[in-house]
């Protein structure tokens, strides 16, 4: 999906990872991330967000809730929405700030105390259970906690596994119950995805959830509150910044973008955020007729593979699709009498590490041509400590 515009654009990236797993220091089923790009990529869309009056929370599911990383971000972009506990956690331990909890999945009621005492400046509630679970453990606490509403999608514009909120014509109505809870103040609203890439072109397009939460805006506004935030994530990224702007948005929450990563980037190579991760692995075996198989663990089911670079002939094989219900031990290339046992294989697609069992690799100074490894780590962002090539 993104294979030529990451050799177009950042070919240092593609050979010092090449160069990583034929010495043996990455193992194959790495993701190697751009450091460099990575940090230049925040900068951008801290710049363009200052200029436009948005604020930016990031996002860091799709990179493996890696340290290193969340630091560079939070050097231009403080405050992350995480997607769920743990995530959160490996963002507050990094010494990012808490801009958004809740975001995707609801805070277990236990675990609120402990969350909340971070003071984020915003928690996402789905339903009056959970408002009514923040204003207590906020009020033990001693402050009273702002919280976004999450509201319900279009039918048919909500990813499954993510249903949930609160409906638009219940809004009124929930909205007098929450206002009665001494432990929370209503601060606005949200809804998921607000901005879907169309898949023709990969132009950044406001879903009919965008419409929703204005409308769930308004009708909070007219109820007395005032400063309202609305925060509409998914797709956000230098070429969907001005959208946000334009529609009424407060926030945005990059994720993709931060890697150079979204559906425009597969479309159009000269969108400003520079590609910043290339997967690794190698051929493990080829099959009697003469099909390679690369090692798996990272092929991410929405991935949109195409193709696979093997560096050392410089060879670009078609990736053959695959079942995404099946586990993905091995991935078949197209027949290739070019191809050896033990041969790279550089791939470039849309993934989410944190629901892959791949390393992530963090290599610095590509920007400078001179590259260097800084840490391998895990999907969840943990430290290898066991030698793993």
């Amino acid at each position: 999906m993104f294979l030529t515009s990451l050799l177009a654009r950042n070919p240092g990236l593609a050979a010092a990872a090449a160069e990583l797993h034929r010495t043996g220091a990455i193992p194959p089923d790495t993701y190697v991330m751009d450091l460099d790009a990575i940090e230049a990529n925040a900068a951008l869309l801290a710049a363009e967000a200052e200029r436009l009056g948005l604020t930016l929370w990031f996002v860091v599911k799709q990179f493996g809730r890696n340290p290193e990383l969340i630091k560079a971000i939070a050097r231009h972009i403080p405050k992350f929405a995480a997607i769920d506990p743990p995530e959160a956690r490996v963002l507050h331990a990094a010494g990012a700030e808490a801009g958004n909890l809740g975001h995707l999945v609801q805070i277990p009621h236990r675990q609120l105390p402990g969350m909340l005492a971070w003071r984020p400046e915003t928690v996402t509630v789905f339903d009056l259970a959970n408002a009514r679970a923040v204003s207590e453990a906020a009020r033990e606490l001693g402050f009273v906690q702002d919280v976004l509403i999450r509201l319900e999608g279009a039918p048919g514009a909500v990813y499954p596994g993510q249903e949930g909120g609160v409906p638009l014509d219940a809004l009124d109505a929930f909205a007098a119950e929450a206002e009665r809870l001494d432990g929370v103040r209503i601060a606005g609203v949200t809804a998921f995805p607000c901005v879907l890439c169309d898949p023709e072109d990969g132009t950044p397009r406001a879903t009919p959830n965008f419409e929703i939460a204005l409308k769930g805006r308004e009708v909070l506004a007219a109820r007395g509150h005032t400063a309202l935030k609305l925060s509409a994530p998914s797709a956000t990224s230098m070429a969907s910044l001005p959208l946000l702007a334009s529609l009424g948005a407060t926030h945005g929450e990059p994720g993709h973008a931060l890697t150079g990563t979204t559906p425009l980037h597969a479309t159009d190579p000269g969108q400003p955020e520079t590609p910043a991760y290339v997967y690794v692995t190698e051929v493990a075996h080829t099959l009697a007729d003469g099909r390679p198989a690369v090692y798996g663990g990272g092929f991410y089911p929405r991935a949109g593979i195409k193709q696979a670079l093997l560096p050392r002939t410089g060879t670009r094989l078609a990736v053959l699709d695959a079942p995404a219900e099946n586990i993905d031990y091995y991935r078949l290339l197209e027949a290739s009498d070019a191809v050896r046992v033990g041969d790279t294989a550089l791939l470039a697609f849309r993934t989410q590490i944190f629901v892959t069992r791949s390393n992530v690799a963090v290599v610095a100074g590509i920007s400078t041509g001179r590259p260097r490894l800084t840490g391998l780590y895990d999907a969840l962002g943990r430290p290898q400590t066991e030698a793993t090539a």
